[in-house]
């Protein structure tokens, strides 16, 4: 069997959910190859195990300030280019699409007549979790974005029939060094790339009895006063994960999954205009799984790092039963699919 899976590169949460399923993939003797878009090719790190994997321009947000910045969102589409892109990709030598709200991938497979899947968080936007508001735009706006013949959403809980957990990375290989680092004190984790670097370490140096690790766009690790700034690295931040005493970070949904499971509290900052994660912090308030500021308060900082540690929130790995049922043709319905998934017995990510 042969695959197509076409991954949205604007937020990394989605490229984590194509590193934690494609070991169970290749584990059913299937052959992947991959398309990425949303994010410029230069900006894509740690790539090496999607091979010689294909890229297009897709479709993203403009962001400043930690806000969506329409007006330019608007300017920099190119939908000339867009269709100039499904038509070029042939995609008739697959047996099937799997499409994570990649949306080159998902329209190729739908004018070219090949069964899709669809596996992404937007694809549970389309069930009222946050209340019954927007729900019926939505549905068309997400089926129409990366239309698929099958959607399968994550969700932290089985809300709704065709809900399955999310898919997360297994506990990372040690690196070297990695013994020293559990004699390290303690330390917040924060990651908010939305927001202005300057901003965020003036915030965090107003309580200097902790010390953060700001992961950041930046070439090379330094020091500044109680911080330590850090550039992106696949095979360093899941070591802190690890190892914090809590998050910081936008409310994507891949990295607050990883939080929940890992037992870390959270603090979070929705992108402002972001509809997903408007949906993800409306959903962890109502677990009572994190805190949500949206200006940068010494107030709201302390407040929450006095607050106790969360215990994990255990999760099954759907990946084994998604490769299974992608390799037996999606012959049954999604949502018995997501039932025998929540039945399983929890995963033991970073544990």
């Amino acid at each position: 069997m042969k695959i197509l899976y076409g991954v949205q590169a604007t937020g990394n949460g989605h490229i984590t959910r194509a590193r934690a399923l494609l070991p169970a993939l290749h584990q059913q003797g299937i052959e992947v190859d991959f398309l990425f878009s949303g994010r410029p090719q230069a900006q894509l790190f740690d790539m090496e195990m999607f091979g010689d994997y294909r890229w297009a321009n897709g479709f993203t947000f403009a962001t400043a300030g930690g806000k969506v910045q329409r007006l330019i969102t608007v300017k920099q589409l190119k939908p000339l280019a867009f269709w100039r892109d499904v038509r070029q990709l042939d995609v008739s030598a697959y047996d099937l699409v799997l499409t994570d709200f990649e949306p080159v991938t998902a329209w190729a497979a739908k004018l070219q007549g090949v069964m899709s899947v669809g596996l992404a968080r937007q694809y549970a936007l389309r069930y009222p979790l946050a209340g019954t508001q927007s729900v019926r735009w939505l549905n068309t706006a997400v089926s129409y974005f990366a239309p698929a013949r099958h959607m399968l959403g994550v969700h932290w809980q089985p809300a709704f029939p065709e809900l399955l957990p999310p898919l997360l990375p297994s506990s990372p290989a040690p690196v070297a060094g990695s013994q020293d680092r559990k004699f390290q004190p303690p330390f917040i984790l924060v990651y908010l790339p939305f927001e202005d670097n300057s901003a965020v370490i003036a915030w965090l140096k107003q309580c200097p009895a902790w010390h953060f690790k700001l992961y950041a766009n930046v070439s090379k690790p330094y020091s500044e006063d109680n911080l330590t700034i850090l550039p992106l690295s696949r095979h360093v931040f899941p070591l802190d994960l690890q190892q914090c005493s809590g998050v910081i970070c936008n409310s994507g949904f891949g990295l607050c999954s990883e939080a929940l499971i890992a037992g870390k509290k959270l603090l979070i900052k929705p992108l402002s205009g972001q509809i997903e994660q408007a949906y993800n912090t409306y959903c962890l308030l109502k677990m009572d799984k994190a805190e949500q500021f949206s200006q940068f308060t010494w107030q709201k900082l302390s407040g929450w790092l006095d607050m106790p540690a969360h215990s994990p929130h255990s999760l099954p790995d759907p990946a084994p039963a998604i490769a299974r049922w992608l390799k037996q043709g999606c012959d049954i319905p999604v949502a018995d699919l997501a039932t025998a998934i929540w039945r399983q017995q929890p995963a033991t990510h970073f544990q």
